[in-house]
């Protein structure tokens, strides 16, 4: 059997070398990816860093805890809280305590600017001490001053400020910091910093200005403190740490744990940290796998489509090189071969082929995984300390997928081969006839009922399923398998619609283009398959992102109507005190101050889900929003009630639910009101008492009816530079908070769509190729009929584009399904948006593959003809 097999691969090396390449190179990316995707499985093991030499550390419990039927079930807490006064008290019976405090301290190196403006002594010293709003008259001549320049100088253009954490110094000793210039802090002016390369130059005798929660203040540094890594830090003495933050957040006990815990009690609600588990008391333990969610998703998105665009095309491209060999099989038929001696024949073929490319791959995808992840670190969908491991699992699936693959594609293309009569064999050789046998027509069929069945009953049922990224991505492969099954049957109607123009022009050449393409199913169909794979998941995936952005950001149009959008000027921290209560006495303007929590719920009893929420001013919420309510009133909302989705469970106006607040209390609320579920951003609504802790971290501005639009601005942007604020308008802070053209979200589709386009290519320069240089006799009869070189290589290319053609019509008409279906889904819960269609990436993708196509079908098309035609017409398979 083997050297039967040898000599066949040898005389049709063409073939097996294509099969060879298209199988390697998807065995390869299935490898890289499978690498990478392995190595998000584990986020590296950090030890503790704040607290590392603390040997306990006692905090609020950052976990909800709750006990069910089932078990105790547990939620992060948004906002846990602080460790009281009196919990201190007894801890420091025990031994010696720490308090730790952390708080914003961010640092403008402006000495000049500092101790021109803020005197040490004398009547503006205390001023300096309070805060920026100490020093400015609130009424009488100076007050318009205050209000509109005399903050603004504090931030010169270009004078930046380095952001960074206070503390107190005591608890400086738990990481531990060292003082590698200078002294510890002694009064409240003083402070000690950490450096590190490419801070910003600060040495001791430095004077800075230092913004904290309770307002700017000149200090001096009296020394510096090498920094190391995790976070930039001011040190304050304790006493001034306590005034500019009061609440205690850790606390540090030179006692044994198991006496700290005795002392505390079970219920106490407090977390005593010893070892390893100290890692949670520093600023995000959990950043390094949250980190690796992204990349996960990421990577299992790659992955998964990696899988499906490579099997596709390795399939189709086996499946085409055993059609070529038909006018073989009904030779060998002639001569006495049984249909089981095809098969093997034919199946030890693809086993052998499948071993070499599979292993082949396997070494492309070990050498390529260190090259994608560097990629992936650069353009920022990694973080920098992302590494593969040493899992060797996904080399051996990616082997043994090749393998498969290769096998099943050519048991699938040669079933009907041996089957097939001698006679019938031969004469299937001149004309593809009959390319649909039952079993396949059953198989489309199946296929595209469950892919049009499943959206409807979603639709139907629940449409915000649709939205999903799994669903979105998961659900056009199957119309595309679909379609795939059914290209022969749809290949003559698409293609005569390509060419009816051409094939009425004056010319043969659009009519041998019509004929060639309807007589050549199997090779149209073949180059077809990896064009609509491509078009479809280009079209589908970045024209559900596109639509989604904007249905998204036409929710955000609609729900916020207020002119201006106040932010912290670093994500995650709240307003400065001093600008809320600015912005709250801003002449003519409607401030609604609104804060970031979360609520958590207990479904059916057994599971806790937590939703975002805010806590907002209900009497002030209508005045800057327009959200869209389902059921009740937003003005009902008060300090015993809660607005929700039609997400949750319970949605009628008046129910009580019980929820836990983003501290850990819990409440029973009454439902307000009850918003439509849009695309998943419309959360909750509580108010202040039950934000959990929140500090304010969103003011929305309204100028009254009347009001100097002009004079609001200019008191905002003038408290707003004095605090480090961002102030911008409704139309800036839509802009800011819509996708950029450098999206993590957009550069992954970019990064998914290169490996598609990578298959794509591959399988349609490996198809073409042996197709045309199959067509040997064929391009002969066209030159012994008169035609000259250039004519029949201007045919050929016109034959490749229109068959990229046809795959790209149906590949468009299974995006255009799957892009209604969004549509839909956003119309049943009620967001009214366009479908936006990525012309552009299609054209970039029908362009570059009918470019790549024409060059694959000319090239061996040019060297045929260098050949006699005569010798060529006489030539035999």
């Amino acid at each position: 059997m083997l050297m039967p097999v040898l000599s066949g691969m040898r005389t049709r090396w063409i073939t097996f070398v294509g099969s060879f390449v298209a199988l390697a190179l998807g065995v390869g990316l299935i490898a890289a990816t499978g690498l990478a995707l392995a190595a998000t499985f584990d986020a590296p093991e950090r030890g503790p860093e704040r607290f590392a030499a603390a040997p306990v550390v006692v905090r609020a419990a950052d976990h909800l805890r709750v006990d069910t039927p089932t078990g105790t079930r547990t939620k992060p807490l948004d906002h846990p809280g602080p460790v009281g006064p009196r919990t201190a008290d007894r801890l420091a019976a025990l031994g010696r305590t720490v308090e730790d405090r952390t708080f914003p301290a961010d640092v403008t190196a402006d000495p000049a600017g500092a101790d021109a403006k803020e005197p040490r002594t004398g009547p503006g010293a205390e001023a300096a001490r309070t805060g920026v709003d100490a020093k400015e008259p609130r009424t009488g001549p100076g007050a318009k001053a205050a209000r509109t320049g005399a903050d603004s100088e504090k931030s010169r253009p270009g004078q930046e400020a380095e952001v960074r954490v206070g503390h107190p110094w005591p608890v400086a000793a738990a990481a531990p910091y060292r003082l590698t210039s200078g002294r510890a802090p002694a009064a409240p002016g003083e402070v000690v910093v950490t450096t590190r390369p490419g801070g910003a130059p600060l040495r001791t005798g430095d004077r800075v200005l230092v913004r904290t929660p309770a307002g700017n203040a000149p200090r001096t540094v009296v020394g510096t403190v090498a920094g190391r890594g995790f976070e930039d830090a001011v040190f304050f003495t304790d006493d001034e740490a306590a005034r500019i933050s009061p609440d205690i957040d850790a606390l540090v006990v030179h006692a044994d744990a198991t006496a700290v815990r005795r002392a505390l009690g079970p219920d106490s609600g407090m977390d005593v940290l010893t070892g390893h588990d100290r890692r949670r008391a520093d600023p995000d333990p959990d950043r390094d796998a949250r980190a690796l969610v992204s990349v996960n998703a990421l990577l299992g998105t790659a992955a998964g489509i990696t899988l499906f665009v490579s099997a596709a095309v390795v399939a189709s491209t086996f499946s085409f090189a055993v059609a070529q060999r038909r006018r073989e099989f009904g030779l060998l038929r002639t001569a006495g071969a049984t249909p089981g001696q095809i098969r093997r024949t034919v199946c030890a073929e693809a086993v052998l082929v499948g071993v070499l490319a599979s292993a082949a791959g396997v070494w492309l995808g070990a050498g390529g995984a260190p090259l994608l992840v560097g990629r992936m670190t650069e353009a920022g969908l990694a973080p920098p300390w992302f590494a593969l491991g040493d899992a060797s699992w996904p080399l051996h699936t990616a082997f043994w997928t090749g393998v498969f693959v290769a096998t099943a594609g050519a048991l699938v293309s040669c079933h009907r081969a041996g089957r097939t009569a001698p006679t019938e064999a031969l004469r299937e050789a001149a004309v593809d006839s009959r390319v649909m046998p039952a079993s396949r027509w059953a198989a489309a069929v199946l296929v595209l009922l469950a892919g049009l069945g499943l959206p409807a009953v979603a639709l139907a049922f629940d449409p915000g399923d649709l939205l999903g990224r799994k669903s979105y991505i998961t659900r056009p492969m199957l119309l595309v398998v679909g379609c795939a099954l059914l290209a022969p049957v749809l290949v003559r109607p698409v293609g005569r619609l390509l060419t009816w123009l051409p094939a009425r022009l004056p010319g043969a050449t659009g009519v041998l283009v019509r004929e060639n393409t309807a007589a050549g199913v199997r090779r149209t169909a073949a180059v077809a398959a990896p064009v609509l794979i491509t078009v479809a998941l280009a079209a589908t995936l970045t024209g559900t992102v596109a639509t989604l952005e904007e249905a998204r950001a036409a929710e955000a149009r609609t729900a916020t109507t207020a002119d201006y959008v106040v932010t912290p000027g670093q994500e995650g921290r709240p307003l400065a005190p001093a600008f809320v209560e600015r912005a709250r006495a801003v002449e003519g303007a409607v401030a609604s101050v609104s804060r970031s929590t979360a609520v958590t719920v207990l479904e059916e009893g057994t599971a806790l889900v937590t939703s975002e929420a805010r806590a907002v001013d209900p009497a002030r919420l209508a005045a800057v929003s327009d959200l869209p309510v389902t059921a009740g009133r937003l003005s009902d909302l008060d300090d015993g009630a809660i607005v929700v989705n039609e997400e949750w469970l319970t949605t009628r106006v008046g129910d009580r639910v019980t929820v836990w607040l983003g501290d850990g209390r819990k409440a029973s609320l009454r439902i307000a009101a009850v918003l439509a579920t849009g695309t998943g951003d419309n959360g909750v609504y509580v108010t202040r008492r039950n934000a959990g802790g929140a500090g304010v971290d969103r003011i929305d501005v309204k100028v009254a009816e009347g009001a100097d639009r002009r004079a609001v601005a200019a008191a905002l942007h003038s408290a707003g530079a004095a605090t480090g604020t961002r102030v911008t308008t409704r139309a800036e802070w839509l802009a800011a908070n819509g996708p950029g053209p450098n999206d993590p979200t957009r550069t992954g589709l970019r990064m998914i769509l290169g490996i598609a386009l990578l298959c794509t290519a591959t399988a349609l320069a490996n198809t073409l190729v042996m197709a045309t240089s199959d067509r040997g006799r064929d391009l002969a009869v066209l030159r012994l009929a008169g035609a000259t070189v250039p004519q029949v290589l201007r045919l050929v290319a016109a034959e490749a584009v229109v068959a990229v053609g046809v795959g790209a019509v149906l590949g468009g008409l299974v995006a255009a399904v799957n892009l209604l279906v969004v549509w839909g889904a956003l119309v049943l819960l009620g967001v009214m948006s366009a479908v936006v269609v990525p012309w552009g990436t299609l054209g970039l993708v029908v362009a570059a593959a009918a470019l790549l196509a024409a060059v694959a079908a000319v090239l061996p098309a040019s060297f045929a003809l260098r050949t006699r035609p005569v010798e060529l017409a006489g030539a035999r398979e």
